[in-house]
């Protein structure tokens, strides 16, 4: 039987270098898993809402199966974020949940795509998303429990970049398998599982000999603004950064058929050579922007530039008229993000209020990057309908979205833990 414990101080903070297996099979897991979540999300839900409804309303369905997954996701990450910590199984505190939430998003997004209207891919993304965040909140959270500071800028650089290489892997697959669209959804979350149960093999798990004190329903979703100013703040800064990224990316298949005057068929193969040219850019910042933060301390002027680039960009796509010029801005764009994920993944951990609740704190955190996922489609269908059926309101949408990256990039600027 384990035994209850109050003192609320279960391991100490990593201070020896992290093996270089861990990161590997992190980067590699990190990499297939988002090319199997991501491919749907990016381009495959509008492939598949096009398939169910009629054209006019695409925009309002495809927001109505974002919107609800990602208030899936809220949830689901700070829950499962939790559980983790507070999981006393001889197999340690991530592992059961990294592989168990891998194979509930592979079931899920099979469901999506058999689903033949929008009530059941809804439902479908809203178990994906579940499933994706029962393994994501503790996935993350390792680099907390192993990954000493003077290495945390390097290591959420790869993170930062396998999450975007695999963006560009879950394009690539959403296009070649657009008219299959099982293989599409389900194949890449099949090899999915297989990677994280490596992960989950390799990574030196702690395991929590003592059953935790319970604590009130409140504390699992809340982590006090007013003790944890740092936090708060970039909190604050990730929810802006992020709404303004998917204002523009739930709507950016759309807006090359409207706006660029592609065919349905030709835009997803636009959407991947332009998230290529993005990941490009982002891959040659994000490393250099790891190893300068790690080297000179500093994250803080690393991550307002980057985003107030990242917010010029996006108003600029507002004048986008040509492919050739959409792809000019998607490297802009990525060099912006290249420096973003470099840096701000190490900022934020750097300011967790407590490493014994690192699954909880960065589950709350990752409100700041599920809850725009809900908000912002609805947001971008609102602002789109303030201009005509045949001509939506683009410009307002990417003016909003440069907007709300500019006071993004101020508000991470008070923060007093972090250079």
């Amino acid at each position: 039987m384990v035994a209850t414990q109050q003192e609320h101080h279960w391991f100490a903070e990593p201070t020896r270098p992290v093996g270089r297996r861990y990161v590997v099979w992190l980067i590699v897991a990190q990499l297939v898993f988002y090319v199997a979540l991501l491919g749907p999300a990016i381009v495959g839900i509008g492939i598949k809402v096009q398939q169910i409804v009629p054209s006019e309303q695409k925009t309002s369905a495809l927001g109505t199966v974002a919107g609800f997954g990602a208030l899936f996701a809220v949830v689901g990450n700070v829950v499962f974020g939790r559980l983790s910590d507070r999981t006393t199984s001889r197999w340690g505190r991530r592992r059961p949940w990294i592989v168990a939430g891998t194979v509930v998003m592979t079931l899920a997004l099979l469901v999506m795509a058999l689903g033949q209207s929008v009530a059941v891919v809804t439902a479908g993304w809203c178990l994906a998303q579940l499933g994706a965040n029962a393994t994501l909140a503790p996935f993350i959270a390792t680099i907390a429990d192993q990954v000493p500071t003077f290495q945390r800028g390097s290591v959420s650089a790869l993170l930062g970049i396998a999450q975007n290489v695999g963006i560009l892997g879950g394009t690539y697959v959403a296009q070649r398998f657009q008219h299959q669209i099982v293989i599409m959804f389900v194949a890449p979350a099949v090899l999915s599982i297989g990677a994280m149960l490596v992960f989950a093999i390799v990574l030196p798990d702690q395991r929590l000999r003592i059953r935790p004190p319970p604590a009130p329903i409140k504390d699992w979703f809340w982590v006090n603004p007013r003790e944890n100013r740092d936090f708060a703040l970039a909190w604050a800064s990730r929810f802006l950064i992020t709404l303004a990224t998917y204002m523009f990316t739930t709507f950016r298949l759309y807006f090359l058929q409207d706006r660029v005057g592609l065919s349905a068929d030709s835009a997803p193969a636009a959407v991947t050579v332009g998230v290529l040219i993005y990941t490009i850019a982002l891959i040659a910042c994000g490393w250099i922007a790891g190893r300068i933060s790690d080297r000179t301390g500093r994250r803080k002027f690393l991550v307002a530039g980057s985003t107030l680039l990242f917010g010029a960009g996006t108003a600029a796509l507002s004048h986008v008229t040509t492919l050739g010029q959409f792809y000019a801005v998607e490297a802009v764009l990525g060099v912006a993000s290249g420096i973003y994920v470099g840096v701000d993944l190490a900022l934020v951990v750097d300011v967790l209020p407590n490493p014994d609740d690192a699954g909880k704190d960065l589950g709350v955190f990752n409100i700041a990057n599920a809850l725009p996922q809900t908000v912002a489609p609805v947001i971008g269908a609102a602002l789109l309908a303030l201009g005509s059926a045949t001509n939506q309101n683009y410009t307002l949408l990417l003016y909003s979205a440069g907007v709300a990256s500019l006071i993004g990039a101020l508000v991470v600027l008070p923060i007093r833990k972090v250079r």
